[in-house]
């Protein structure tokens, strides 16, 4: 079984339905709930699990799953993102972890913000996969169960697998809909891989008993995610991922380079305002899920190169002076108060080469493009 526990980090189909057939149990609420199954799913010889998330929110999961893919959902039920934006709203100053961007909306349209021209990460790291798929695979373990904390719309890891050939892909999401859908494609498109989707908040504890404790593990991180922690939860949540992988193990992690300030807030301020709407989604998603009556035309996206600390800074910045109500909690802002929702650090290769050494890994390999633009690092733990 592997396990590990982050504390205080702030930063933070088609006609028929593809997925195997998979009883869940939504621990929150005690729901129940049979998802659909396709014939090939059902005809696999079939196994169970029984998962234990340590955590002060879920004692046990019990799961039947096809052999070749099992989706897991666990649900918080100490309501901690009630909990997390009333404590945000309340400090000076103000500020709401990133984590709570990803709900259905918000998971859509970080998609779409990947597609603009102006945001460089998403596609210059997908590059470096592509050209670099063969060397990674050179240094990671075969027959590796990969994962993939955070792994969203869980194409980056398409162009790896072929190459590294994993024994399982583990993606882990925080959006459950989204994490399923895309982890169910996995599964019908790479039909040799078994694929153990598990929806969960990687910066609390996580346990993933399914994988074996002589396993070979190796962490997938992309899309520069390390960014969003402040560089103390960068270290930890790394020493955390060191602790996952095991001796031995590996880290492919992407990290984004400094450059230009033009560019840095060129990438966070897209012409077509997709990134402001992803930032305003959040008030949308407070408003319905704890009857907060956030006016999102009062408040405007605002994304700034901070070159001091080196990051990118997102915030929501109100416009004029008003009464906001949430869960019965009552908050005032003037006209230029603040919400601060994302950091987004920026690294020299040294810089980040530097703070893994200190979570408890070894450089092996780097990659950048030509541009040097992003990185793609490859670290075992020592």
């Amino acid at each position: 079984m592997l396990v590990c526990k982050i504390t205080c980090l702030t930063g933070e189909v088609p006609e028929q339905t593809c997925r195997s057939a998979v009883a869940y149990r939504d621990v929150g609420e005690g729901r129940e709930q049979e998802a659909e199954a396709s014939p090939a799913r059902i005809a696999a010889r079939r196994r169970s699990y029984r998962m234990i998330f340590c955590n002060n929110w879920v004692s046990a999961m019990t799961k039947a799953a096809a052999e070749d893919y099992a989706f897991y959902q666990v649900v918080p039920g100490d309501n901690s993102f009630q909990q997390e934006v009333i404590d945000g709203l309340s400090r000076q100053p103000r500020c709401i972890p990133p984590k709570y961007f990803y709900d259905r909306d918000g998971s859509r349209l970080f998609e779409s913000i990947c597609e603009q021209p102006e945001y460089y990460p998403t596609r210059t790291e997908t590059a470096l996969l592509k050209q670099y798929a063969d060397e990674i695979a050179a240094v990671a373990a075969s027959d590796c169960h990969l994962i993939e904390p955070g792994s969203g719309s869980c194409e980056k890891v398409r162009h790896l697998l072929d190459a590294l050939q994993p024994a399982a892909y583990v993606p882990l999401d925080i959006s459950c809909e989204f994490l399923e859908k895309a982890a169910a494609g996995i599964a019908d498109d790479y039909p040799w891989l078994d694929v153990h989707a598990v929806c969960t908040d990687i910066t609390t504890e996580v346990s993933l008993p399914f994988i074996p404790e002589q396993a070979d593990a190796v962490m997938f991180y992309p899309g520069s995610s390390i960014g969003n922690f402040d560089p103390d939860d960068a270290r930890a949540f790394l020493a955390c991922l060191a602790n996952i992988s095991g001796a031995g193990g590996g880290l492919l992690i992407g990290v984004d380079l400094k450059k230009a300030p033009e560019i840095l807030d060129a990438a966070y301020n897209d012409a077509n305002g997709v990134t402001a709407a992803f930032n305003l989604n959040l008030l949308r998603r407070i408003n319905r899920e704890l009857a907060g009556d956030f006016d999102t035309e009062a408040f405007a996206h605002h994304a700034f190169y901070n070159s001091a600390r080196g990051r990118v800074e997102m915030h929501l910045i109100s416009e004029r002076r008003q009464t906001v109500s949430v869960d019965g909690h009552i908050f005032e802002f003037n006209a230029g108060d603040s919400i601060h929702t994302e950091n987004s650090y920026k690294y020299t290769i040294d810089e980040f080469q530097t703070l893994a050494q200190q979570a408890g890994f070894t450089a092996c390999r780097v990659w950048s493009d030509n541009d040097d633009l992003f990185s793609l690092h490859y670290l075992q733990v020592a």
